[in-house]
């Protein structure tokens, strides 16, 4: 068993000041929105095995199909010049009036470029949208050494902390 520091971090994006991005402008870089079952496992399989994310690698084709057929669900692919980069998918709960950011990352060769707080704003922009009350997420010691530094950096605040165990 493995020891392991969670956190869940919140931000009231009505408060925040974000703009949308001209990613095209900065360096070809472009978000696309996209639902697709291969590529969404494509990068939870890629982006998550340096970060230990198991819980999707059971899944099956048709379990994927169905997550992804959420009309409240929405994918955002990162690419940089062409190529994919990360991802990112927003879950919009309508009963709470609240945007989750499930899953973000991305794949090896794109980190350490300043890429992860790009596509961060270009979350935030898209939860704004939606004139949510909140926006939150849950990151762990397990993630990638800035991504706690990344969420307090963009305004996030942690409004909880636990410890789990999870095995090896």
């Amino acid at each position: 068993m493995r020891k392991v520091k969670r956190y869940f971090l919140e931000i009231l994006p009505r408060l925040h000041q974000s703009q949308k991005l001209d990613f095209e402008n900065n360096n070809h870089v472009y978000c696309e929105f996209n639902k697709n079952a291969a590529l969404n496992r494509f990068f939870y399989e890629k982006i998550g095995k340096d970060y230990s994310w198991k819980d999707r690698l059971i899944w099956s084709e048709k379990k994927w199909t169905e997550y992804l057929s959420n009309n409240f669900l929405k994918t955002y692919i990162l690419k940089v010049k062409k190529s994919l980069a990360g991802f990112y998918e927003l879950e919009y709960h309508k009963n709470k009036n609240e945007v989750e950011l499930i899953q973000f990352g991305l794949l090896r060769e794109y980190r350490g470029q300043k890429l992860g707080s790009l596509l961060l704003q270009h979350a935030l922009y898209e939860s704004k949208k939606l004139k949510c009350n909140r926006m939150w997420v849950h990151t762990c010691s397990l993630d990638h050494r800035h991504a706690l530094k990344n969420y307090i950096a963009r305004g996030f605040k942690i409004f909880k902390q636990e410890h789990v165990y999870i095995n090896n």
